[in-house]
């Protein structure tokens, strides 16, 4: 008897077989989008079914159920397409996904305020690829088709009403809907979205409580019989107004990453971490615009989690930056003072290509001394400047080297090469022409010393 295989099984690996008919190619795997049967021709594997499923298309006319709203976004999910067979989609097509733009002809703060989950709507395909994205505001048959009203979970029903444009018999609620032209099964209701119109005061102030004033529960969806109600946060959520805050982490548990590069990957290092136990908040700070401010804060469910993690990852390199652990609750005395410089002949490197590496640099410097320490700099964003200081070993193999290398040709430009000169030399009146190597502070403290002295007056002695 043959073995029937469902969506998502491995049916074969991509380096001995072809993906057929039902079937496609996933990181080497070839997977079964069908539920049937496997068989295997002239090296292709196909899902034979007696229950044909449909594949979407550009241009194609979906009838959705909205199972999902972030601020700017949302998703359906596909009941049928219309014109075609009633036949379920396929596996990796069942979901299609929205931009708050593609929603009605009028400017929405947020997708909540055109759609709400369980809304049943009717939309244009876009886009066919790995991702199926849909349109809603170039037709009129597309929109909203029937709606809940989340108070009491009655049907909405058409009227307009100032901005608002459905309106509960029930409860009285009234709220607006992106209505497709035949919402409610009577045509001209698309005239009701108020095209290229701008809200009133009232709904304004209604949009302006942000999330909070359309955080309303659909009452079948939760029974109302006095217990309290729980809510689901993802990792590194934090809530508005005090709710959703954060438990305070247990001492030792929550730690501090910092020196990451603007270009690190949120899953990259958390991925790092949670070899080292149950993480259970993490979050990297960002700016206003999105871009990483070059630290976040992680937590572990123990202090010996937490210890293996500072142990195992302080110091090392990600997208070529070291990165610095700590407890974040521990006193700054308790701070890891700065790495002493390492011995050695200081070198400065300019004019380096920024394609380069930490490695290409040192590979190039050890065919002419012992030992080679690269330390790139770097703006306060992580990203690489065109210099770096190279220390090397034996010092006196300084000069050697600069001669050797100033100049020469480095993955296509001609780097600079020259003796790392410090900021303050020992009292040989050579800092910049500064005497005994005194700092400007220091000097101008001296200065200010003789100026009062000048003014001062020796008293006369007494005979």
């Amino acid at each position: 008897m043959a073995t029937i295989v469902t969506p998502g099984t491995v049916v074969g690996t991509a380096d001995k077989n072809s993906p057929g008919k039902g079937t496609a190619e996933e990181n080497g795997n070839l997977i079964a989008l069908l539920t049937g049967v496997v068989s295997e021709i002239d090296g292709v594997i196909s899902v034979n079914t007696y229950n044909e499923m449909l594949r979407v298309q550009v241009g194609d006319t979906v009838i959705g159920e909205v199972v999902k709203l972030n601020e700017k976004s949302g998703e359906i999910r596909i009941i049928s397409v219309e014109g075609k067979p009633n036949r379920s989609v396929m596996a990796d097509q069942e979901y299609a996904q929205f931009h708050v733009t593609k929603i009605t002809d009028r400017f929405l703060h947020n997708t909540a305020d055109g759609l709400r989950r369980r809304d049943i709507v009717r939309a244009k395909v876009l886009e066919a690829g790995n991702v199926i994205r849909i349109d809603m505001r170039e037709d009129d048959d597309c929109g909203v088709l029937w709606a809940l009203c989340p108070p009491c979970g009655d049907t909405f029903e058409a009227e307009l009403n100032g901005d608002w444009n459905v309106v509960c018999r029930t409860c009285g609620n009234k709220s607006f809907r992106a209505l497709a032209d035949d919402f409610g099964g009577e045509a001209g209701k698309a005239a009701m979205n108020g095209a290229g119109k701008r809200w009133s005061g009232e709904a304004e102030a209604l949009f302006a409580k942000g999330s909070a004033g359309r955080a309303t529960f659909i009452a079948e969806d939760i029974r109302e019989d006095g217990r309290e109600r729980e809510y689901f946060r993802f990792e590194g959520e934090g809530g508005q107004g005090g709710r959703g805050r954060r438990e305070k982490a247990a001492p030792g548990c929550r730690l501090f990453i910092g020196g990451l590069s603007r270009d690190a990957e949120e899953d990259e290092v958390r991925d790092m971490f949670k070899k080292h136990g149950k993480v259970t908040d993490f979050a990297l700070m960002r700016d206003d615009d999105g871009n990483l401010r070059g630290f976040g804060f992680i937590t572990f469910a123990s202090k010996d989690m937490a210890d293996a993690a500072i142990a195992a990852l302080d110091g090392q390199k990600i997208k070529g930056r070291r990165i610095g652990v700590r407890d974040a609750d521990a006193p700054r005395e308790d701070k890891k003072k700065r790495a002493p410089r390492p011995q050695g002949a200081r070198l400065y490197v300019g004019n380096l290509p920024f394609k380069a590496t930490e490695d290409d640099l040192s590979a190039l410097f050890k065919d002419h001394c012992d030992t080679v320490h690269v330390q790139w700099a770097t703006d306060r964003s992580g990203r690489k400047k065109a210099f770096a200081f190279v220390t090397i070993q034996p010092e006196s193999k300084g000069e050697e080297v600069v001669s050797k290398l100033n100049g020469s040709d480095f993955m296509g430009r001609n780097i600079k090469v020259d003796v790392s000169k410090p900021q303050n030399r020992d009292n040989k009146g050579k800092s910049g022409g500064k005497p005994g190597g005194k700092s400007a502070r220091e000097l101008r403290a001296l200065a200010e010393e003789e100026e009062d002295a000048k003014k001062k007056k020796r008293r006369p002695r007494k005979e």
